[in-house]
C-alpha cells in the first residue's frame, strides 16, 4: 500500500470544523484508519471511529479502485488539538489479534491546532437614513492582515487595515437590508463575527392580481424575502366586510407553507363564491405583515365571446349587404 494524498496540518478556531483527507492504492485495496494522539505527554495514540466524541467525529471512506478516506471534526476544542495519523494496510492479518501483519501499517501524520476563538462585539446602529455594522475583536488577538464584509456569499467590502475595529455602511431602512451579515478578519485561521438585521415579515403577493378559469384550480403566492424566516403563515378571504380564516380542512382549499413561501391552492373555481380579495399574512418573532391578491374567475365560455362577437359582425355586414342589395333599383335599360 502506498499514500496518494496525505493529510495536511491545519490551525482552526474553537467551535469550527476541520476536515483531513487521506487517499491510498494498493492490490488488493488496502484499508484506511485514523488514529489520534493528544498534546498530553501521557496520552498515546487512540483509534477514532464514525460517532466519536459525542458524534461530533464524522468518517467516510470508500473502496472503489482505490481507497479514500475524509475525517471531519465539528464544534472543536482545546482538546480536539494534536497528531492525526491516517493508517492504511492491505495485509490480510492486519487486524487479526494474535498474528503480527507481514506487512505493517504505513503511516501519514498531520497536525490539527486548535486555538481560542477571540471574543467579537459586534453592533448595528441605524441613524440618518443609515444602517452602521461594526465589529471589534478582543485581544489578544491573531495577526491581521486585512477585512471582509459579507453578505449572501458576495463580498461586500474588502480593505488592508490592521486594526481590530472594523464597520460597514448601508445606505437605506433597515427593512430594505435584513439579513445576516459577517465581518472576516484575515488572519490564519480566518476570524468570522456575524451581524442579524431583523425585522418583521416583508410580505409581497407573486402577483396581486391573479386570474382563473371557473372549474380549474385557482393558485396565489405570497413571499418574504425578508430575515428572520416566516415561522407562521395563514391566509384569509374578505367578503362582507369580514375576513375568514382559510384553511386545509375545508377541503377546497390546500395550503402549503415552508419558509419565506406560501402557496394556496383553490380546487373547482366558482365565480360566485371564490372572486374577491386574498390576504396572505405571515409571523415571525419581530411582527407581522401581510398582502393582498386579487382573485378573478372567469366564465369558461370566456374564451368564446372574442369568436362569437366577430361572428356576430359578420353576420350584420352580410344582412346589411343583402337587404341593400334587394332595395336597390334595377339600372334603366337603354333604347
Amino acid at each position: 500500500a502506498g499514500f496518494i494524498k496525505s493529510p495536511l496540518s491545519q490551525k482552526r478556531l474553537t467551535q469550527d470544523s476541520v476536515e483531513l483527507y487521506c487517499e491510498a492504492i494498493g492490490n488488493p485495496i488496502p484499508e484506511i484508519q485514523w488514529w489520534f494522539e493528544g498534546n498530553d505527554p501521557n496520552e498515546t495514540y487512540a483509534q477514532l471511529w464514525d460517532g466519536a466524541r459525542q458524534d461530533r467525529v464524522k468518517i467516510n471512506a470508500t473502496y472503489n479502485l482505490h481507497s479514500t478516506s475524509t475525517i471531519s471534526i465539528a464544534n472543536l476544542t482545546d482538546d480536539d488539538s494534536g497528531m492525526y495519523e491516517c493508517r492504511a494496510s492491505n495485509d490480510p492479518d492486519r487486524n487479526h489479534l494474535s498474528k503480527s501483519p507481514k506487512v505493517k501499517w504505513i503511516r501519514s501524520q498531520a497536525n490539527v491546532f486548535v486555538i481560542e476563538h477571540p471574543d467579537i462585539a459586534t453592533q448595528v446602529v441605524e441613524s440618518s437614513g443609515k444602517l452602521i455594522l461594526s465589529c471589534n475583536v478582543s485581544a489578544p488577538h491573531l495577526t491581521i492582515t486585512g477585512h471582509k464584509w459579507i453578505h449572501q456569499e458576495k463580498v461586500l467590502e474588502e480593505d488592508e487595515n490592521a486594526g481590530a475595529f472594523t464597520s460597514y455602511t448601508i445606505n437605506g431602512k433597515r427593512e430594505e437590508h435584513s439579513g445576516i451579515y459577517e465581518c472576516v478578519y484575515e488572519t490564519n485561521p480566518q476570524i468570522r463575527g456575524q451581524l442579524n438585521i431583523s425585522v418583521p415579515p416583508q410580505v409581497t403577493a407573486y402577483k396581486k392580481s391573479e386570474h382563473g378559469n371557473e372549474g380549474d384550480t385557482g393558485v396565489l403566492t405570497c413571499k418574504n424575502p425578508s430575515f428572520p424566516a416566516v415561522t407562521t403563515w395563514s391566509w384569509y378571504k374578505s367578503g362582507h366586510g369580514v375576513s375568514a380564516l382559510l384553511e386545509n380542512a375545508s377541503g377546497r382549499y390546500i395550503i402549503k407553507s415552508s419558509g419565506n413561501k406560501t402557496e394556496l391552492r383553490i380546487l373547482k373555481l366558482d365565480i360566485e363564491q371564490d372572486t374577491g380579495d386574498y390576504f396572505c399574512n405571515g409571523t415571525n418573532s419581530y411582527g407581522t405583515g401581510d398582502a393582498t391578491v386579487n382573485l378573478r374567475v372567469r366564465s369558461r365560455l370566456a374564451a368564446l365571446w372574442p369568436f362569437l362577437g366577430i361572428v356576430a359582425e359578420v353576420l350584420v355586414l352580410v344582412t346589411i349587404i343583402f337587404i341593400y342589395e334587394k332595395r336597390r333599383k334595377p339600372d334603366e335599360v337603354p333604347d
